[in-house]
């Protein structure tokens, strides 16, 4: 994607000599040039939003946008400086070095001198920096020499120094809708000027709604794909070119799957897998399931998030949830794909639809948080060692008190005693699943401690 304001043209006025306008891709010919023009980014650029607020009242210092491919990042930079009749600088962080990060910033600074006009800078693909690149930002940034503007696909939290991101107004851009995106196609059809308007096309609107749902929210995939269908079709006996269906499907070919195996499509899939298993939705899981191993996930990775599903989740209710998550790890490593895929589907639909329950789960972390927070607690002297039991006697303690009761010695191996001082209680059964047999069975314990001390 070219720059707004070509390097050597400070002014802003593009060289078409150097770029005739149409010998540019369909997507560059009709980025938009106003706020009102840019697709979709209602939640950030809507009426009265903070950002489209701060844009209009010129009232901005450094943005960071982040968000999938596609979704408009560089190009509401280039709108920004539009409207706030600022100079635009931009750099890549694949390509860019310390060295250019300084000559941009002084000629930013010689430009305020001169023309008194404020330089943004943009920087795409801001992730790829290094510390000390974007260290090399900050003074400049505090003393407002520039403007900065980031753009990454990858979580800034994560991947941005936190002394530029705490710099910064980080703002989240998603992929465009389809209904946001078949009126920009149909636009293209039809600008005389800049789209595809003086030849005669005409899109089959299943076509169009095909590409749209095709491009994943992305403009550029969406816009690409139309113009290729309209160069490669040739016109029919009536002078037109026809967009088919079939045309539509071969021009986007097949759909990418917006997926990046260590950043935010990563963790956001796993976690709508998981969260369908736990919602006892396996429809939703398999869904998820397939993307990640469409997109290329590590299967071993699926399986071991499974695992800790089966005792989170599931639990108790169902025991045999950990034993068939297990097995499905298993049999992956034993088979390998694809078929390893089977006992993953059948280890996820098992899940999802059985009983919950995280009490197990529940209690320990509770417990954690006692022995983390809480006082101490001794051994009760009857569950001691031998040897401790002595010393326990030496010091003092009553024989009663060191008397430890043989549970398997007792009628249905079991004998009230306490095992843990000042009776604390984690663990609260469900009556889901199979744990309902368990919650019987401590409230019939319970009785029988409850009668044993009864004088």
């Amino acid at each position: 994607m070219s720059e707004l304001f070509p390097e050597g043209n400070p002014e802003g006025n593009i060289n078409e000599q150097a770029s005739p306008i149409h010998d540019q891709p369909l997507a560059a010919r009709l980025r938009p040039k106003t706020l009102n023009e840019i697709a979709g980014q209602q939640h950030i650029l809507g009426e009265g939003k903070l950002l489209r607020r701060a844009i209009e009242a010129d009232r901005f210092s450094s943005l960071i946008f982040y968000g999938p491919p596609g979704t408009g990042k560089t190009t509401l930079a280039t709108v920004i400086a539009h409207t706030t009749n600022s100079r635009f600088e931009m750099l890549n962080g694949v390509e860019s070095n310390v060295s250019e990060i300084r000559d941009k910033i002084a000629q930013a600074r010689t430009w305020k001198q001169l023309r008194n006009q404020t330089t943004i800078l943009f920087i795409d693909e801001i992730h790829r920096f290094n510390k000390a690149q974007q260290d090399v930002l900050l003074p400049h940034i505090e003393r407002g020499t520039v403007r900065f503007i980031g753009a990454t696909t990858h979580n800034p939290y994560y991947y941005i120094n936190s002394p530029l991101t705490s710099r910064s107004q980080i703002f989240q851009l998603e992929p465009v809708h389809t209904n946001d995106l078949i009126p920009i196609l149909e636009n293209a059809l039809n600008d005389k000027h800049l789209g595809l308007g003086n030849n005669k096309i005409i899109a089959a609107p299943d076509a169009l709604l095909h590409i749209a749902e095709k491009a994943d929210g992305d403009v550029r995939k969406a816009l690409t794909a139309l113009e290729l269908a309209a160069l490669t079709t040739p016109e029919n006996n009536t002078g037109n070119i026809l967009i088919t269906i079939q045309i539509a499907e071969e021009s986007i070919q097949q759909k990418a799957i917006v997926y990046d195996a260590t950043g935010d499509s990563h963790y956001d899939t796993i976690s709508a897998y998981i969260k369908s298993i736990r919602g006892s939705d396996p429809d939703a899981a398999l869904y998820w399931l397939a993307k990640m191993l469409v997109a290329g996930e590590d299967p071993r990775y699926i399986a071991r998030r499974m695992v800790i599903s089966a005792s989170e989740d599931i639990g108790l209710a169902d025991s045999n949830g950990l034993r068939v998550a297990m097995d499905a790890q298993q049999a992956f490593e034993f088979l390998g794909m694809p078929e390893g895929r089977i006992p993953l589907a059948h280890a996820t639909v098992y899940l999802a639809t059985s009983p919950k329950s995280n009490s197990a789960y529940a209690a320990l972390n509770d417990a954690i948080h006692d022995v983390e927070h809480g006082k101490t607690l001794a051994v009760p002297p009857h569950l001691r060692t031998p040897t401790r039991k002595k010393l326990a006697s030496a010091s003092g303690t009553k024989d009663s008190e060191l008397e430890y009761h043989y549970s398997h010695a007792f009628e249905g191996n079991y004998i009230p005693q306490a095992y843990l001082p000042e009776g604390r209680k984690y663990y609260i059964p469900t009556e889901n699943g199979l744990e309902k047999r368990i919650k019987e069975r401590l409230d019939f314990w319970a009785k029988q401690h409850s009668s044993s001390q009864q004088p």
